[in-house]
């Protein structure tokens, strides 16, 4: 079964990409790939972040406490 979707597609280069995925062996079918896109995106809006909270308390911390480096330092080989 062919996928209404694949008519919707803004641009000729979305369906030869998805193509190509197919071909390579990334996805079984142009239908799963669609399908895995929009679960990701729908994955991403969903995702309230809170699972990085404590790294940025942590890193909050740090810097109240002056345990920092420079940008520049931290580049300087």
């Amino acid at each position: 079964m062919v996928c209404w979707l694949h008519e919707r597609l803004a641009a000729k280069e979305q369906l030869e990409w998805l193509e190509a995925q197919v071909a390579a062996g990334h996805f079984a079918s142009i239908d799963e790939a669609l399908a895995v896109a929009v679960a990701d995106l729908k994955a991403l809006s969903e995702d309230d972040l809170a699972w990085a909270k404590p790294y940025v308390e942590k890193a909050r911390a740090s810097i109240a406490r002056g345990d920092v480096i420079s940008g520049r330092s931290s580049f300087a080989a």
